[in-house]
């Protein structure tokens, strides 16, 4: 990555341009395909990465409704636009939600991808029900957190998993077990209902062994390897939704959601940032204005 100067994006038909604030980067976009190329497989190269972002609208195209300029916002670009790590973004407006004056802008830029994927990996994927038990791979990450977290909320049994070091913050997050998939016998946890996995590999196969029968594995990691005894096995890429940006964002001001941000950077910084020498838990955030 390097930082250089761009010409400052136009608003197509139904786009806003948005000046950012603060944007987010998952490292995952180094490998997908849309990073590099158009929908036709065309290379679409330099390519400028993010896609979570929040800012302020500062202009809009012809035919765009629902969002005007001067409003705050906050959302997750098209994975073939990216283009959230810049001064400024031409974006679909659907793929925006409004962020109330109460929410900070880097909190805003530290929602849509661990809060979507939380949101549609438990409910629309997993269609998970009051009083099931959920074990949730990565649970002091930045999905595994709001994975623990909403699944809490609506009154699942949580077991999270990961590294001895996540213990004390994966139970901060909610998760009422942990198990170190280090040195605990991931096979002791029993049958549950729905696995979140973030992980793959291996251990995504061990883990197919302690679900219910019947049951639902849902992954972000890849097409499953494994599969519940007669359930379901789901991998799914997460897609931008207003109306569940909403639910989030709500939450987070009700307090019944906490972030789960590890490193604040400026964009000076940024290529910095995303090559840390030691290892952060929670997203980076990149502060692209103070």
């Amino acid at each position: 990555m390097t930082l250089v100067d761009r010409p400052e994006p136009e608003p197509a038909t139904n786009d806003v341009v948005v000046q950012v604030h603060a944007s987010g980067f998952t490292s995952g976009e180094l490998t997908w395909p849309s990073t590099w190329t158009d929908r036709l497989g065309r290379d679409r190269t330099p390519s400028t990465p993010g896609q979570e972002l929040a800012g302020v609208v500062t202009a809009l195209g012809y035919g765009t409704r629902g969002l005007s300029v001067g409003q705050r916002v906050f959302g997750l670009t098209d994975s073939y636009r990216g283009g959230g790590l810049a001064e400024y973004v031409a974006i679909e407006a659907r793929n925006l939600a409004p962020l109330p004056a109460d929410v900070d802008f880097t909190v805003g830029a530290s929602l849509p991808m661990p809060g979507l994927t939380a949101w549609q990996g438990l409910f629309e994927h997993g269609r998970l029900q009051a009083g099931q038990s959920v074990l949730v791979h990565g649970a002091a990450g930045s999905v595994g957190s709001m994975v623990t977290q909403l699944a809490r909320e609506f009154g699942a049994y949580v077991i999270g998993t990961g590294r001895a070091a996540d213990r004390q913050k994966a139970l901060d997050f909610g998760a009422m077990e942990f198990v170190d998939l280090e040195n605990d016998t991931l096979e002791d946890v029993g049958g549950v209902d729905l696995l979140f996995d973030v992980i793959g590999s291996d251990i995504q196969e061990r883990s197919a062994g302690v679900i219910r029968a019947g049951g639902t594995l849902v992954t972000i990691a890849g097409p499953p390897e494994a599969r519940p005894a007669d359930g379901l096995a789901i991998d799914f890429v997460v897609a931008s939704d207003r109306a569940q940006l909403g639910e989030i964002v709500h939450r987070v001001r009700d307090r019944r959601l906490r972030t789960n941000i590890g490193n604040v950077a400026t964009l000076d910084d940024a290529v910095a940032a995303f090559n840390p020498t030691e290892r952060i838990s929670g997203q980076t955030i990149i502060r692209i204005r103070p």
